[in-house]
């Protein structure tokens, strides 16, 4: 599953996430939801969670 669609992201859940940093490369970082930060319910680049390392990103996939 992508990350576009809030309804299908859940704080706990493992994710794989790409920082601001990392956009032009495409580096994902993997990590466990703490916060949803976006309000909308579709972003077309993912929507922005806060991990609970603190690092904060859009989600690109969801890992089963």
């Amino acid at each position: 599953m992508n990350g576009q669609n809030r309804k299908d992201i859940e704080i706990g859940m493992t994710v794989d996430i790409v920082l601001k940093e990392d956009q032009r490369t495409g580096k994902l970082t993997r990590g466990v939801v703490a916060d949803i930060l976006t309000n909308s319910q579709f972003h077309p680049h993912g929507i922005k969670v806060r991990l609970e390392s603190g690092e904060v990103g859009r989600v690109q996939n969801i890992v089963e």
